[in-house]
């Protein structure tokens, strides 16, 4: 008699896995999406997110498509979750928030979704076992890293995490010097006229005047005159009578730092105990200083205004921002470079009430006046002389704000509303047009008029044929010239039409080389590129790279000599002239 056994049937099922198949991918494109097309505005939101939203739509199918047991689904889920928390736990404080978001999540899930389609048909518990495993150990491998900050299209600068940092480089270059070198002393008469007195020159317009210089860089190249090691910040300089003036972070210390522009030595610095880091920005002061009639007011990224002696550093007075507004800083810290005019050191810092735009003393660093304003902005005030009366502009992700620079009093509050934040300054055109911009709306050109109603504004052009994020441009000529996302552009001034797109340069910032037609472009990975301000055609006439490292810091043009900075290092180039 023969034993018939009846055939076990197994409680696992293969699982459907064409799904991750088709997220998978998916992933990576959007990971790499900005790389592709970096023209798109806010195109940053998309490896930011994107990737972590698919991996969650990968766990959403591994709990009801999968066909994976109840147990199974469960245990995967609270596996792969308990195994994130644990790595997070483990990071660096510096891969905490964003990086989670765009590097852990999504690495993590991908990780786990991968063993899952190569075990998908394995009859057994161990499928889910091995996905547990390999989520865990992918998401571990981040604890390995830290992370120095993003750059333009939202990669991040991660390095191995006990390597030493450009700080730690910087912090240990410097104490190993026995002293400073014995050079020429400023005194205060050196900061009586400054040629360079901060944000982006004298009418914080990114234009040099008064040297004409030779287009031909590669018969006669720059020529370096020193090279430093500084501390990170993503500030420029001020120039006075052979001195620079910058921010950087030493350890826990801002420093306002002077330094003798024919030398790259340093002269004098005064540290402040403040340091600020955000995963996306990274480590250090984001503004520029100001110098005014032999003082230096100078604004730390955790909110600390201060005056300093120009001539040795001393702190006449300080004022903490957060303990003003009652607010914590934004998101990237506070940003606006100090604008002295008319004895009132005036910035941006916004809080309950009337508090947006805040005049101090000079003197005294008493507040004078203050008006509520935008909160989404990164930009600098802005002073302007239209119809020749003169106003405050500030930017905000509402529109243009019009201030009276003695009283705070509102003269316009032209509406040209954004989504998100605004970073970059505004234009004056002739003697009544003003051109501002913004990354997500593009830019427009209105016209200012006085009338019996006060100031008002009529819309000339709005266009989105140049929409710079937080890269400035210039006006030359009856163009612009300027960043499109992560490409150089040029726009016609009377309609807003491109005349020319070409040449990506990342992030980088620009300035115009006035009396002499050419543009000197820093890119975003610190190559020097020398364009003709040329509105047919993008002519590219000379590349070096000059720093190392991430660049989103504004050149400075002073006499002869180009001053460049990054968070890692400053250089001197002395420019061919005619």
């Amino acid at each position: 008699m023969e034993n018939h056994e009846e055939p076990i049937v197994s409680k696992y099922r293969p699982l459907r896995i064409w799904i991750p198949l088709v997220l998978l991918p998916l992933m990576v494109a959007a990971r790499f999406f900005s790389l592709w097309f970096p023209e798109i505005p806010m195109v940053w939101m998309v490896p930011s997110f994107v990737p972590g939203l698919l991996g969650l739509v990968i766990l959403l199918w591994w709990l009801t498509l999968s066909r994976a047991t109840w147990v199974e689904r469960l245990v995967g889920f609270f596996g792969l979750v308990a195994g994130l928390a644990l790595a997070v736990a483990l990071f660096h404080k510096s891969m905490l928030g964003p990086p989670v978001v765009v590097f852990a999540l999504p690495s993590t899930i991908a990780a786990f979704a991968i063993a899952l389609v190569i075990s998908g048909k394995r009859l057994s518990f161990h499928r889910t076992g091995a996905a547990v495993l390999l989520s865990f150990l992918v998401a571990s491998c981040f604890a390995l890293l830290k992370n120095e900050g993003a750059t333009g299209d939202f990669g991040f600068d991660l390095k191995y995490r006990w390597a030493p940092t450009s700080e730690d480089v910087f912090l240990a270059s410097r104490q190993a010097k026995a002293s400073l070198a014995e050079g020429r002393k400023p005194t205060a008469e050196s900061f009586q006229n400054p040629d360079w007195p901060g944000f982006r020159g004298p009418k914080r317009d990114g234009i040099q005047r008064g040297t004409e210089f030779a287009s031909d860089w590669q018969q006669t190249p720059p020529k370096e005159v020193w090279r430093v090691r500084v501390g990170p910040a993503w500030s420029s300089f001020a120039v006075a009578d052979s001195f620079l003036l910058t921010q950087e972070q030493r350890g826990d210390f801002e420093a306002v730092a002077c330094y003798d522009a024919a030398t790259g030595e340093e002269v004098w610095a005064q540290d402040i105990k403040s340091r600020f880091f955000d995963a996306l920005g990274g480590l250090g002061p984001r503004a520029t200083p100001t110098i005014h009639a032999g003082s230096v007011y100078a604004q730390g990224a955790e909110g600390l205004l201060v005056k300093l002696s120009a001539e040795n550093g001393a702190i006449a007075w300080q004022a903490d921002l957060r303990e003003l507004t009652k607010q914590s800083p934004p998101m990237w810290g506070y940003s606006c470079s100090p604008l002295v005019h008319n004895g009132l050191v005036i910035v941006h810092a916004t809080g309950p009430g009337d508090k947006g735009i805040i005049a101090f003393d000079a003197e005294t660093g008493e507040v004078r006046w203050s008006v509520a304003a935008d909160k989404d902005s990164y930009s600098s005030v802005h002073l302007t002389t239209i119809l020749e009366s003169e106003q405050l502009v500030f930017l905000g992700d509402s529109g243009a704000l019009f201030l009276d620079p003695k009283t705070g009093e509102t003269l316009l509050n032209h509406e040209f509303k954004i989504t998100g934040y605004r970073a970059v300054q505004p234009a004056m055109v002739e003697s009544n047009r003003l051109l501002f911009t913004s990354e997500t709306a593009g830019s427009q050109l209105i016209e200012l008029q006085k009338t019996d109603e006060g100031l008002t504004a009529t819309e000339l052009w709005t266009s989105r044929d140049i929409k710079p994020d937080f890269n400035d441009f210039v006006v030359h000529k009856g163009f612009v010239y300027g960043f499109d996302g992560a490409t150089f552009a040029c726009v016609d001034l009377q309609d807003g039409t491109r005349t020319w797109k070409k040449g990506r340069y990342g992030k980088g910032q620009m300035l115009l080389l006035g009396d002499s037609d050419l543009l000197v472009v820093i890119s975003e990975l610190g190559e020097l590129v020398l364009l003709e301000a040329n509105s047919s055609d993008h002519r590219e006439l000379f590349k070096l790279q000059a720093l190392d490292g991430k660049t989103w810091n504004h050149p400075v043009v002073v006499g002869k000599r180009l001053y460049l900075r990054n968070a890692n290092e400053a250089v001197c180039y002395e420019l061919p002239t005619k």
